[in-house]
């Protein structure tokens, strides 16, 4: 025999000698079949399992509630299930199933999952484990799970399997009922995201809550005071209103030129609006507001922010039927009931765009309120409150303001940015006639296009029913909401 071949014959002999015994050792250990039996206290191959399905986004609110509701079991454990990548792929009845042939399911450690719970805060939670737990005097196996998109498993979910079938039905009432009662995304300031595998497996985002006082948001006398009291200030007296029979959900449309303060506003508040729930919707991420209205209805008080619905207005493709995305939205609005404390707040740059669908869906809207170009005086505001830390003198700040009327707010605040950076590159300090060079600087011709992109320049063509921007105008269907 060649010494080569003899060589190799002898090594790959003792390959599989170390793969046989490493298998051994593997089926010696504890398997999930017996383990399950033992624990159930009867056949497990024999009982049925009872699924539970969890969105993504309240999988950490099921991880939380789980480990409660084992916790009540001083003898209750947590184990994992090994037996590598097919344990993805197989529900557990069919893992319980195969470990009748072969015992490929030993216990292990469970997997964790690092999941956010705040702006700043993440719990660990199981990924993929199995509780071990008596619950009302029935003994209980819950194999919780979290979404693999990559593995085909688009949602969440527990598993659970009981020794009678109503144990099993009797652990899910109590888990729904905790479900429903308790969130970590309550009171919170949440941004809905999309996933690169669809909407039903993404997740939330979770933001700190502006701080932004009413001094920091420049609009006409009264308006703000005015869109306040009508998104956050009803909430306060949602008793009272309750009382009397007159619903508590109100949608208002924030419109205007793009740089007038629409998100500014937005932004104020949700400042004001400590305890309550903000979910914030804008581009693709329209495209979950049916789930965003079912999570405002179960974590009000509630704001739902949909921003820009001008751009979906006539876009289908997020859709999932022949109307626009917009009616939709509108849709979603309209299935609350009257006394949810739900609030929805619409910007828009292009009020044209929606009169149609808010026509033919009267009372989804109830305020609408421009959000103007600044007057002269407030533009004068905002010079000053963007060059706050700035030494300007009074009349500086008059003659920029009155250079620069037709501009917004972002144009005020980029006319104070470049006469401080016109300063820094001189190496001098800011002064007058910064801001002066600034203010001819983005006046000129040869800025039209800058101007523009801030927000301000040419009015664009107003839709029917909407000169110059008034909103409505005289040709409003009738039937369209009177406050409108």
């Amino acid at each position: 025999m060649d010494e080569k071949l003899g060589k190799f014959i002898d090594e790959f002999g003792a390959l599989v000698q170390l793969a046989q015994a490493g298998s051994h050792r593997q089926q010696k250990g504890l398997q999930l079949l017996p383990a399950l039996t033992a624990h159930l206290r009867t056949a497990a191959d024999g009982l049925a399992v009872v699924e539970e399905m969890i969105p993504p986004h309240r999988f950490v609110d099921a991880d939380i509630v789980m480990a409660d509701l084992a916790a009540q079991d001083p003898a209750g454990r947590l184990v994992g299930i090994g037996g590598g990548g097919q344990r993805h792929h197989q529900s557990f009845s069919d893992m319980v199933q195969q470990s009748q042939h072969f015992p490929q399911f030993p216990l292990a450690q469970p997997d964790y999952t690092n999941l956010a719970v705040g702006p700043d805060a993440q719990r660990q939670a199981v990924a993929l484990g199995l509780w071990l737990f008596t619950f009302g005097g029935s003994p209980l196996a819950v194999l919780q799970r979290n979404a693999e998109p990559r593995s085909g498993r688009q949602t969440a979910s527990l598993e659970v399997m009981a020794g009678s079938p109503d144990a099993a039905t009797k652990f899910l009432a109590e888990f729904r009922v905790r479900m429903e009662n308790n969130s970590v995304l309550k009171g919170q300031i949440i941004s809905l995201v999309m996933s690169e595998y669809g909407p039903s497996t993404a997740g939330v985002t979770f933001h700190h809550r502006p701080s932004l006082p009413a001094s920091d948001v420049i609009l006409p006398d009264g308006l703000l005071q005015k869109v306040a009291d009508h998104t956050v200030g009803i909430a306060t007296h949602r008793a009272s209103l309750r009382k009397h029979g007159q619903h508590l959900k109100r949608g208002i449309l924030l419109y205007g030129r793009p740089g007038t303060g629409k998100t500014h506003t937005v932004r104020h508040l949700l400042s004001q609006s400590e305890g309550s729930t903000a979910i914030l919707l804008s581009g693709g991420s329209l495209a979950r507001i049916a789930e965003a209205a079912r999570m405002a209805r179960a974590l009000q008080p509630s704001i739902v922010v949909l921003e820009d619905c001008d751009l979906i207005a006539e876009d289908r493709s997020f859709g999932h039927g022949p109307q626009p995305l917009l009616f939709e939205v509108l849709d979603a609005m309209d299935g609350l009931d009257p006394d949810a404390d739900v609030a929805f707040v619409l910007t828009t740059n292009r009020p044209d765009m929606l009169e149609r669908a808010l026509a033919q869906r009267p009372g989804r809207v109830d305020l609408a309120v421009e959000i103007p170009l600044p007057a002269h005086a407030e533009r004068v505001r905002l010079l000053e409150l963007y060059g706050r830390l700035v030494a300007f003198t009074p009349e500086a700040l008059a003659a920029a303001a009155e250079q620069t009327a037709g501009t917004t707010a972002s144009f005020a605040r980029e006319l104070v940015r470049r006469a401080v950076v016109a300063a820094a590159l001189a190496d001098e300090p800011v002064s007058d006639s910064h801001l002066a060079a600034a203010v001819e600087d983005l006046m000129a011709d040869a800025e039209t296009l800058t101007r523009s992109l801030l927000g301000s320049g040419s009015e664009p063509a107003a839709g029917p029913g909407f000169p110059g921007h008034g909103f409505p105008g005289p040709g409003v269907p009738p039937g369209f909401p009177g406050s409108l």
